[in-house]
């Protein structure tokens, strides 16, 4: 908050903040608090076979998965990060990493729509004053859902960010511009939105779905990940109190973890739809397909063939999520000892994991039909949605400046460059 305003004003607007709070999150009933890591492992994972149920349908009908995201928030799951000050579990990246890759292995756009959830509990973290801190995560350990305003189209590139904050005479501010790929705001009950302030430097925002001026647009017409409804959000003159903007510039300034932690996030989603597709492929090739003729054996399980490539694929999805566990436990060590140097080791390995998945995740979805033969093609059994999910997301940003970064660092000791990407 600008060092200008007085407490006074703060708690006014604090006040009047918390009463503008969304309303669709109360009619839900109370979040349950996960208590720590082991809780949150088990959650994920039972919430992941629940979700896997639908998951096929949903997509082939793009129906949204509202009632689902309800059950993940009422769980607790999207608490887990909040500090153990604050009533949260505060579990590890190794942890947060794991469920993000369960939920992904069983449905991809239910895994993608929270990403941006913790990315920016992370910066509220960071970035946070103590009354921020306690209201925003207050509102999400009661279950409310933060989704994101973040990217723009027709613009220079993906940093160039338009849309303004503009300082009111009150000390308030007034948000004006348009975005697109804004994954979860559809669902949530706060958007967090990035833009820049009259001195240019980015800020977020953090506004109620339902603020006046703000209209989300579901027009997400993606091959893939089609129920993440990562539509456009326009922001028209929409007024925001100054004690729910925080500043992001500062979080580039020194050390920081908040793009491997996003990134980590990507990866094990990656890491998730490989999983995902090599055990349709397994269930497929158990149940439904027919040896070939050439192979002398009585069953499509029993073709040494498709052993051999079932054993390549598993080594694959195998050594993705050996470095997503290095990756988050490098973002972990980092945590707990932040510097230049261990910020960098985190980054790099997380680029690894991230290179390394997004690969995977595209030639196993891709080899599931490979394997599993002419059938598996048919429209009504929807299995292409594992590769159309892996080609969607991982377009996300190119892994080959992930490579590049990697080159540069192991080769002539050149530190990682500090943005949300890496």
């Amino acid at each position: 908050m600008p060092a200008e305003f007085s407490a006074g004003t703060s708690a006014k607007i604090s006040a009047e903040s918390a009463a503008k709070a969304p309303a669709e999150a109360s009619a839900r009933g109370a979040a349950k608090v996960i208590a720590d890591d082991a809780e949150a492992l088990a959650t994920a994972a039972a919430l992941a076979d629940e979700f896997r149920a639908g998951a096929a349908d949903r997509d082939a009908e793009r129906r949204l998965p509202r009632a689902e995201l309800d059950r993940l928030s009422d769980s607790g799951l999207l608490a887990v990060t909040v500090p153990a000050e604050h009533g949260g579990a505060d579990v590890r990246q190794e942890t947060l990493a794991e469920i993000f890759r369960l939920l992904a292995s069983a449905d991809a756009s239910l895994a993608q729509i929270p990403q941006s959830h913790f990315v920016y509990v992370n910066v509220i973290r960071r970035q946070g004053t103590a009354e921020q801190r306690a209201f925003l995560f207050g509102e999400v350990l009661a279950g409310r859902r933060l989704g994101n305003a973040q990217s723009e189209a027709g613009t220079k590139n993906v940093q160039d960010i338009r849309t303004r904050l503009e300082r009111q005479p009150d000390g308030s501010y007034v948000l004006t511009g348009v975005k697109h790929y804004s994954t979860g705001a559809l669902f949530a009950d706060w958007i967090p939105v990035l833009a820049r302030t009259e001195d240019d430097n980015l800020h977020v925002a953090y506004v109620p779905r339902h603020a006046e001026g703000l209209t989300v647009v579901d027009d997400w017409d993606g091959m893939g990940q089609r129920t993440t409804a990562s539509g456009t959000v326009r922001l028209d003159a929409v007024p925001v109190p100054a004690d729910r903007v925080l500043p992001h510039h500062l979080t580039f300034q020194g050390p920081q973890l908040h793009g491997a932690v996003a990134q980590l996030l990507h990866a094990a989603i990656d890491a998730g739809i490989a999983a995902g597709a090599l055990s349709a492929a397994v269930e497929f090739v158990r149940t439904k397909s027919r040896p070939w003729f050439e192979s002398g054996v009585e069953t499509a399980a029993e073709d040494p063939l498709l052993i051999q490539r079932f054993g390549e694929l598993a080594v694959q999805v195998r050594a993705t999520e050996a470095l997503l566990g290095v990756a988050a436990r490098e973002v972990d060590a980092a945590r707990a000892d932040l510097t230049e140097e261990s910020a960098a080791e985190a980054s790099i390995a997380v680029a690894a994991a991230k290179a390394h998945a997004a690969a995977t995740a595209v030639e196993v979805s891709g080899a599931l039909f490979e394997v599993s033969g002419t059938r598996s093609a048919l429209n009504s059994l929807n299995l292409h949605r594992h590769w159309r999910d892996a080609r969607t997301h991982t377009l996300h940003d190119p892994a080959r400046w992930k490579i590049q970064h990697i080159g540069r660092y192991v080769l002539n000791g050149t530190l990682p460059p500090r943005h949300g990407l890496l």
